[in-house]
């Protein structure tokens, strides 16, 4: 049985990751790419012998994690070329460290909201890690889309997180737009989607569950199509595949989500389990 119920009201913007943090304004001015030689060089030890260490520990031996079928990333990285990464959001953490994970050791850089560059004395710290955050304006968005771009002609990996708001172990699929995938679409590279499951533990069933991360084959944008079409297909494919992985019997609910009643339709909207 789960472990607790949360209620939610809107699917598209309730998060419950808990943090309360204030964002900074994300404008046309931030500096999305730092490069002071000397900045590099840090950041280059912080993500190596500091931040790769501790994503090993948190994704293998605190959530337990298991990889089915890493190698795409392997060959992707043989053919050197970047690569973009879409995932279902449910952990911080995890959510956080698992991405260089999978693309290691190719770099990956994570889209992330003006949150995670805004905790006081860490703004530095997390941009060395990969964060690119969002910007609030259109200005902003120009040089956000050089900067992701620029990533991508390094032959980086970025990772995406389209849902945008954390709900911890939902073991369902929140519906997403095809607006994330204008990326893979103008840089002419591979999306690769990764469905994270969940797997009750056999012995100390109390605990959180383990997790079961799948990996797609990579995912080409048809240069054929125009390009709202084109993102439309790869939005498609990839919710097609995270959606075949997630929504499943197997995907073990520690938390249910159930809708509030008030925003209830019909007779069983309360009894929603977050599955499809």
């Amino acid at each position: 049985m789960p472990e607790r119920i949360i209620y939610y009201s809107d699917e598209a913007h309730d998060d419950f990751a808990g943090m309360n943090i204030r964002p900074k304004p994300v404008g046309a001015d931030f500096r999305f790419i730092n490069d002071n030689p000397f900045w590099k060089a840090a950041a280059a030890v912080v993500y190596r012998l500091i931040a790769t260490p501790v994503a090993w520990v948190v994704c293998h031996v605190v959530y337990g994690a298991r990889i089915e079928n890493r190698g795409v990333l392997r060959r992707l990285r043989r053919q050197k070329t970047g690569c973009f990464l879409f995932g279902n959001h449910t952990q911080s953490a995890f959510d956080a460290f698992f991405p260089s994970m999978l693309s290691f050791p190719r770099k990956c850089y994570i889209i992330t909201g003006p949150e995670a560059i805004s905790v006081p004395g860490l703004s530095q710290i997390v941009r060395m890690v990969g964060a690119i955050p969002l910007p609030d304006s259109v200005d902003g968005m120009r040089t956000f889309g050089a900067a992701v771009g620029r990533r991508i002609r390094e032959r980086s990996a970025v990772a995406v997180y389209p849902e945008a708001h954390i709900w911890p172990y939902y073991t369902g699929l929140r519906n997403f737009s095809a607006g994330s995938f204008v990326y893979p679409v103008k840089c002419g590279v591979p999306a690769v989607a990764f469905a994270v499951t969940y797997r009750q533990r056999r012995i100390f069933k109390k605990l959180p569950p383990r997790i079961v991360v799948h990996v797609s084959e990579p995912f080409e944008p048809d240069p054929a199509l125009p390009e709202r079409r084109a993102r439309m297909q790869l939005r498609d494919q990839v919710f097609n595949f995270m959606q075949t992985h997630i929504c499943t019997p197997e995907n073990y609910a520690y938390i249910r989500y159930v809708r509030r009643p008030e925003e209830a339709q019909g007779d069983h909207a309360d009894t929603d389990t977050g599955r499809g």
